[in-house]
């Protein structure tokens, strides 16, 4: 098992601003993941709400 909840809880205004902030960073889904505590799925998944995307894990 992981540390990540694997129940999807709804994003703060402050997650969004940091999500963003990673994502224009070019920051990978997996290091985001780990930061916000979210699978990598939430995060492509709000990513992709948001119209952003980020680099593919090496």
């Amino acid at each position: 098992m992981n540390d990540i909840a694997s129940e999807s809880r709804p994003w703060t205004y402050e997650q969004v601003q940091e999500l963003i902030a990673l994502a224009r960073e070019n920051v990978p889904a997996s290091v985001i993941s780990m930061k916000t505590k979210r699978s990598q799925a939430d995060v492509h998944a709000k990513l992709s709400e948001l119209g952003l995307s980020v680099p593919p894990d090496a």
